[in-house]
Formats: structure tokens, C-alpha cells, sequence
């Protein structure tokens, strides 16, 4: 055991007495060895060998890890030997020794009374400890250190010292000064440039402000001069004793007839009867001021009920004041930057002193402040009487707009003639055609130039195209494997639909071959597709990934881009224009997209879509969902907030709050560009709803 203990210990002590120095560091730094090395050798000087470098460094290694506790693997603390001649912390062969009793290094047997102080050990560790610092200290450390120890200076000596300490302290100072005097200087320099940069905008905006306020004041006055001389030639009409009418021939002989009996009364009846008629006169002409009195106040009626539409279109400009400003200011900036391109300049005024982005924005404005709420004008009961279930997943209208298709899970298409559902009661409303299918149906695409031909999807995976006429099934495709959620047909092509099903893939059929044409394997759950309206190979897919993936059917093999911003599933896409996309997501927002550009270029919130498929639908101005809250929500393009709000449910307040919950908006279609829409709830009632000021 005592050779054993003196083969970690012995050999270190002895290498440090033969070379006569105290305990030195035993890790060498990497740069003091390439400093060694580096270093020219003076004249009489051999050059060290630096294999014995490496092996130096080596040695210092193989001792610094003699000087680890084999438990803990840290530099041993508190050491105490064993009777075996092995080192530990303390801490370390105690806790051992309370579960074992043998050496961790040896095997041998061991207990707490083998245990032995190693004084020597701890003495070389302080020192190593005490070097170690010493090597990484500062120099005001050392200073500090040997003032402390009471190092003798003379007086001399330590006046130079405060001297040179005083002056190093001034100089960090005066660094320190100018230091903070650039980082204020720097940042009101910052400061400067955004404000001026804001400033510049301003009064650009500003001069954009007023040039459009000049034209529009213009354009103003030139209308109210057209409505002065209406009004001046509408009061000579009234003012005027003898009608304009009275210069047709048939009038002047009447007029002739009327003043010779006139005369012959006078001869015949004296200077009595000639009172009686001039009061008769004046009468009449009393009468004439009665009814211009009353046309006048007919025209100031109107005027008040105008004034009363104006006040309220004012009101919900200033509820919407801060969109719509940034709405105008983005659209004239636009506007004026178009001017700059030679080819726009011929189309950026419209109108005198109206430039594009003035225009723009006065389009949106009168749209949008045109409507303010969803009136009612039908209603029919989509219920059936064998089947409970009445939600409609999907309705759609034919390429006329004559005919519209629902679709649910009561697995039946039926066809009404909108004009009918339009004319007569809710409780009498029958399809002219329904459809029987084998499965719940999930979504519907009319094809758009046949107004006879249908497609379905249904939960089965099945993608169905129907003859309505003769109420058979065309075509069956049956190569997706899980539920399809959607399907749509080309525009441009009627041959070419195509669908997405939860097995992740989209599939693009033609309707004169039973295989799809394309297949895209993608790798989330399809919830939605739609082809481009001006396009018959590019095709918008919404996924479970949260993404939209934009194709070009020519080269599947990645999409042309991918639009990222929803953080829930994507749950509808449609096209506004062909450039304009829009999208619902169960994250409760609509997103409006350019197909030229990544990134969303406006978000709609007021919906609210956590769960359900609640509807998607579009026109050129206007975008229109359903929602949790059992209401339909319509917002305007270039504003975030909702235009109007239909509530489905009773009529009775306390029913509505309770319907509100449990029911929700399942389907809602634009009829063509015209304000009207059909929307369905979950209990299968569908409404005809049209824009209302």
C-alpha cells in the first residue's frame, strides 16, 4: 500500500525538489509554449527541443490529473488518504462508505477508520490554487495585493504612483466623456434622420392632402352649379303663372275658349259677378302656390332623409377613420409613385386634378360606406325529414346564377331555382333536383361553362361528377384513400377539376379519362383547393400545415410559393382576382394574399373560427364568412374589420344568446358580383342576404 500511495504523490515532489523551485502551475497555457517556442534564440543559446516541450506539457497533464478525485472528478478538496493509498474529497469516500465499504479505485475493503488526512496534498493544492490565481489576476490586483502585504515604498515613490494613477484615472474619465458624448451624439443623429424622414412623409402626405382636397372641392363646385340651374329652372317651371305646357296648340285654343266666355260673363253678369271671378282667380293662383309650397317641401324632406344617409356613412367613416387613412395614404402613395413609370403616366389621372390613388380610394370609400348591414329577403328550411343531420357544407350557384346546389352531410344534392326560393314562402321551397349519394358530401363545384354538370366530394373519398338533367353520375374517381375535402373546376379548361383529401394528396382528374391526370403527394392533411381563375395550370392548396402552397401544374415537384402567416390549419382559399387570394384559417382570420409576393397583404379579425368549417366566399370587393357565434361576417377588401354582421337565430334575444353556442355558420356564397349572398347555419336553414345601407 505504501508504494502505491508514494507512486501518485512521490514523483511530483521529487521532480520539484530536483529542479530547486517551489510548486509551480502544472497547466501550461497554450500560449506561453507557442511563446517558448516562437522565440528567437540568442547568441549562445540552444534552441529547446520541442518534443520535450510536448512532453513537458504532457507530464504537467498526466500530474494535473493525479489531482482529480476518481469520484467526483474535480480537483480533490479536504483530501484524506486510504489505507490503500488512494485520495479522495472527503465528502466523496464518506458518502461512498455510507453504501459500500470498499475502495472505489481498488475494490479493497474499506471503512471510515482506514481514512487518513492527507496534510501534504492539501498544503500542494492551496499552493496550485494560490499560483493559478496569482497567473490570472490583473495588475491592479497584484498591486492591490502587494500594498496590502505591506510592501515598503518611499514617499517619492508613492507620490509618482498617486501621480500616475490620478492621471490614468483622468484620462479614463475624459475617455469615458467622449465615449458617451458620440453615443448621445449618435443617437440624437438617429433620432434627427427618422424624424426628418417622417417629416418628409408627412408633408408629402400633406401635399397629397391638399392637392386632393383642391380637386376634389373643384369637382364639388362643378356639381353644385349643375344642381343650381336644375333648381333655378325647377322654380321658374313653378314660378311662372302661364305652365310651359300651355304652348302646345290644343292649349291656346283651350286658353282662347276660357278668355272669350270669360269676356261674355263680364258683359252678362256686371260688376258682382266680376268680384266672384276675380276671387275664383286668385284662388287658383293660391292654389298654384299651395302645391309649388309643397313640391318645395317635398325636395327639403328628401334632402333631410339625404342628410340623414350622409350623417350615418360620416359615422362609420369615423369608426373606421384610422384604416381608412392608412387605406388612402397607401393608395395615393402608390398612385404617385406610378407616375414615375412613363408607361402609367397616361392612366394615372382618371379625371382632372384626380390622380390613380385618389380614385382608388374614393371607389373604396363609397363601396364601403355604401353597406352597413345584411337585410334578409328570403329564407327556406333545408331540413329532411328522414335524416336529423342538416348541416350544409357547401352551396353553390351555376355559371348564370339562375340555380344554386347544397350539399351536407344528409348525402343528398338538391338544386333550387333562386328565383323561386325568392318569390315564395320558406315552409314551400322544394329542390327542383336532388341527388342521392352514398356518403356525406363535403364540397360542390359547378362547372363553369356546362350548367348541367356538377362535381362532388364526399367523405369516402369519392370525387363525383353528376349530370343534374338526368340525375346520373358522369364519372366516379376513386384513387384518394381517406375523406376529400374539396373540389373545384377549372374556368379556363370544363374538362379539368381538381381536389385534396386528408391523405394528403391533390389529385387533378379530367372528365374524359377515370385516373387523375396529376397527382401532388404533399405531407399534411389537403383541407382545400381552387384553381386560379385565369389560369387552368396554377392551383392554390390550403393544408394542415398552416401553409398555402401555390402550384404551377406544369412542375409539381415544388410549389411556386409558399404563403406562411396562419398559425392553424388552412382551412378555405379563393381567388378575388387573378392576383388576388384570400384565406381562412381556424386561427379566426381571413388573410389576403398577392400571388406575386409571400407575405399577407392585409389580416381581417372580428370572426370567430376554432374549429369548424365555417364558409368562405368572394367577390371583387367584398369578402364574406360564417362564424362560431352562429353569424355572418362580410368585410370590405382593403378594411380589417367587418362592413355588417347577419345573426342567425330566433327572433326573441335570450333564444339568440342561447343558439349562439351551439349553432354556427357552415356555408356562404357570393351570387356572382351583385351584393346578394346565401348562407347556411348548422341547424340547415339557409338565407338570402343582400348588402343594405
Amino acid at each position: 500500500m505504501g508504494g502505491s500511495s508514494a507512486g501518485v504523490l512521490v514523483p511530483w515532489v521529487s521532480k520539484a525538489d530536483e529542479m530547486g523551485a517551489s510548486v509551480a502551475p502544472l497547466a501550461v497555457s497554450s500560449s506561453e509554449t507557442t511563446d517558448v517556442a516562437g522565440a528567437p534564440a540568442a547568441e549562445g543559446e540552444t534552441v529547446p527541443d520541442r518534443s520535450r516541450d510536448a512532453a513537458a506539457v504532457e507530464a504537467d497533464a498526466e500530474c494535473d490529473r493525479d489531482l482529480l478525485c476518481p469520484i467526483c472528478m474535480g480537483v480533490i478538496k479536504d483530501a484524506f488518504l486510504t489505507a490503500c493509498g488512494h485520495c479522495f474529497c472527503y465528502m466523496c469516500i464518506v458518502t461512498h462508505l455510507n453504501n459500500k465499504s470498499d475502495c472505489p479505485c481498488c475494490g479493497n475493503y474499506l471503512t471510515k477508520s482506514h481514512l487518513y488526512p492527507n496534510f501534504l496534498l492539501n498544503k500542494l493544492l492551496k499552493k496550485q490554487c494560490a499560483c493559478q490565481i496569482a497567473k490570472s489576476a490583473s495588475p491592479i490586483e497584484h498591486l492591490r495585493v502587494a500594498l496590502k502585504q505591506g510592501c515598503e515604498m518611499s514617499v517619492k515613490e508613492l507620490d509618482g504612483l498617486l501621480s500616475l494613477l490620478s492621471e490614468k484615472k483622468r484620462g479614463m474619465e475624459q475617455q469615458e466623456a467622449e465615449m458617451n458624448m458620440q453615443i448621445l451624439l449618435d443617437f440624437l443623429q438617429s433620432l434627427r434622420k427618422k424624424k426628418l424622414e417622417e417629416l418628409n412623409e408627412v408633408q408629402t402626405d400633406m401635399q397629397f392632402i391638399k392637392e386632393d382636397i383642391n380637386a376634389v372641392e373643384k369637382h364639388r363646385a362643378e356639381l353644385y352649379r349643375v344642381r343650381e340651374r336644375s333648381s333655378v329652372k325647377l322654380r321658374m317651371l313653378f314660378d311662372d303663372p302661364i305652365p310651359t305646357k300651355l304652348w302646345s296648340p290644343t292649349a291656346d285654343q283651350h286658353n282662347s275658349i276660357l278668355v272669350s266666355n270669360f269676356r261674355s260673363s263680364l258683359v252678362r253678369a256686371g260688376s258682382d259677378n266680376l268680384q266672384i271671378r276675380s276671387n275664383d282667380v286668385k284662388a287658383q293662383l293660391n292654389h298654384q302656390e299651395h302645391q309649388r309650397k309643397d313640391a318645395f317641401s317635398g325636395s327639403e324632406t328628401s334632402s333631410l332623409i339625404q342628410s340623414g344617409r350622409v350623417i350615418a356613412r360620416k359615422r362609420k367613416i369615423q369608426a373606421q377613420f384610422k384604416e381608412l387613412q392608412e387605406c388612402y395614404l397607401q393608395k395615393r402613395r402608390l398612385g404617385a409613385s406610378q407616375l414615375h413609370h412613363p408607361k402609367e403616366k397616361l392612366n394615372a389621372k382618371v379625371r382632372e386634378g384626380y390622380h390613380a390613388g385618389l380614385e382608388d380610394f374614393q371607389s373604396i370609400l363609397t363601396t364601403f360606406t355604401k353597406y352597413s348591414r345584411l337585410r334578409v329577403i328570403a329564407e327556406l328550411r333545408h331540413g329532411d325529414l328522414f335524416h336529423s343531420a342538416n348541416i350544409v357544407s357547401s352551396i353553390e350557384f351555376d355559371c348564370d346564377d339562375e340555380y344554386f346546389a347544397t350539399a351536407g352531410v344528409s348525402k343528398r344534392i338538391k338544386v333550387f331555382e333562386f328565383s323561386t326560393v325568392l318569390n315564395q314562402s320558406s315552409e314551400v321551397n322544394c329542390p327542383v333536383v336532388e341527388l342521392a349519394t352514398r356518403s356525406k358530401l363535403s364540397c360542390l363545384s359547378w362547372n363553369k361553362y356546362s350548367k348541367n354538370v356538377i362535381a362532388s366530394s364526399d367523405y369516402e373519398g369519392i370525387v363525383t361528377v353528376w349530370d343534374v338533367t338526368t340525375r346520373q353520375s358522369l364519372m366516379e374517381y376513386e384513387e384518394h384513400e381517406k375523406r376529400a375535402w374539396s373540389v373545384d373546376f377549372s374556368r379556363t379548361e370544363p374538362s379539368m377539376l381538381v381536389s385534396g383529401s386528408d391523405d394528403c394528396k391533390v389529385k387533378v382528374w379530367s372528365t374524359k379519362q377515370e385516373a387523375s391526370v396529376i397527382n401532388i403527394d404533399m405531407k399534411a392533411n389537403i383541407c382545400c383547393v381552387k384553381y386560379n381563375p385565369g389560369s387552368s395550370v396554377h392551383v392554390a392548396v390550403g393544408s394542415a400545415d398552416h401553409k398555402i402552397h401555390y402550384f404551377d401544374l406544369r412542375n409539381t415537384s415544388s410549389p411556386l410559393c409558399v404563403f406562411k402567416g396562419h398559425w392553424k390549419a388552412v382551412s378555405y382559399v379563393k381567388f378575388l382576382s387573378i392576383n388576388e387570394l384570400a384565406s381562412a384559417s381556424t386561427d379566426s382570420t381571413l388573410r389576403l394574399w398577392d400571388v406575386n409576393g409571400t407575405c399577407p397583404v392585409r389580416t381581417f379579425v372580428g370572426h370567430t373560427n376554432e374549429k369548424n368549417f365555417v364558409g368562405l366566399t368572394v367577390n371583387n370587393e367584398y369578402i364574406a364568412c360564417g362564424s362560431e357565434t352562429n353569424e355572418v361576417c362580410v368585410y370590405h377588401k382593403a378594411i380589417l374589420t367587418p362592413a355588417a354582421r347577419h345573426k342567425f337565430g330566433s327572433s326573441d334575444l335570450d333564444d339568440a344568446e342561447d343558439d349562439a353556442g351551439a349553432y354556427f355558420i357552415s356555408a356562404v356564397c357570393w351570387k356572382s358580383d351583385s351584393p346578394t349572398m346565401l348562407a347556411a347555419n348548422s341547424q340547415g336553414t339557409i338565407k338570402v342576404l343582400v348588402l343594405a345601407a
